[in-house]
């Protein structure tokens, strides 16, 4: 009889999405552009939900592509609003 060792990689591990929520979060608030201490982010089995008010819409864009980029996401839900200030 012939044992063969079973590698499991951190690929076919699951994220949860605590550590997905918490690193959209960092993303979001280091990010130059974002500035993402207005924003909310909420998680859902992979799915994260961006809501909140931006000045720009190179903020409400950026906010997705980062979230996007965050390993174990399977999708972005992006509600933010742009609010051009008087």
């Amino acid at each position: 009889m012939l044992i063969l060792p079973v590698v499991v990689s951190a690929v076919d591990k699951p994220v949860s999405d605590d550590l997905i929520y918490d690193t959209v979060i960092r993303k979001l608030a280091g990010d130059q552009v974002v500035k993402g201490g207005a924003l909310t982010v909420d998680v859902k089995n992979g799915v994260v939900t961006l809501s909140g008010n931006v000045q720009a819409g190179k903020q409400k864009d950026k906010a997705e592509r980062l979230a996007h980029r965050v390993k174990g996401v399977k999708s972005v839900v992006n509600q933010i609003k742009v609010v051009k200030l008087p």
